[in-house]
């Protein structure tokens, strides 16, 4: 699992100096394989980390240049449940009381130095019920929304306040 982390992390800093000029995004997850709800078959597993991967590396474009954004994923149990493998793929089912939930712990630097860090329990009990902000189709969409709220709300107002 260690050559999986380590890929999504070059993935993520080859695709920053491909031309961008934005912030740098390093995503790490944590015991993965301890996760307590992720997709169980390997090629659905390793999407998900692409998806959520990605995901981060968007957030962070929000951020001033020449800072660098660590994150480390210790805990996903994604919305639904994953039913029985029906032809190519699992099926998740969803329920109102299967919410997501991301457990992350967060830095944020500039010039070496730590402008804001801490953890966050995310969840989303009322997922099932909210507007949509993603399409059906997108498996993470209760958790990209979940996400994109997190960083809106604790991230990007520290960035705000530090630039004043």
């Amino acid at each position: 699992m260690k050559n999986v982390t380590r890929n999504f992390v070059l993935t993520g800093l080859l695709m920053l100096g491909a031309g961008s000029v934005c912030a740098e995004v390093v995503v790490n997850y944590v015991h993965p394989e301890r996760f307590s709800d992720f997709p169980t078959d390997q090629h659905d597993r390793e999407r998900a980390f692409r998806e959520l991967t990605k995901h981060f590396d968007e957030l962070g474009a929000k951020l001033p240049e020449g800072q660098t954004l660590r994150i480390d994923v210790k805990d996903v149990d994604l919305a639904g449940r994953e039913g029985p493998k029906r032809a190519v793929t699992n099926l998740r089912t969803y329920t109102s009381l299967d919410w997501p939930r991301i457990d992350l712990q967060f830095e944020i630097k500039s010039s070496g130095q730590t402008v804001r860090s801490g953890e966050a329990t995310l969840r989303d009990m009322e997922f099932s019920s909210r507007s949509k902000r993603y399409y059906d189709g997108d498996a993470l969409r209760f958790e990209k929304r979940m996400l994109d709220e997190w960083f809106d709300a604790v991230v990007l107002p520290s960035e705000r306040s530090a630039r004043r």
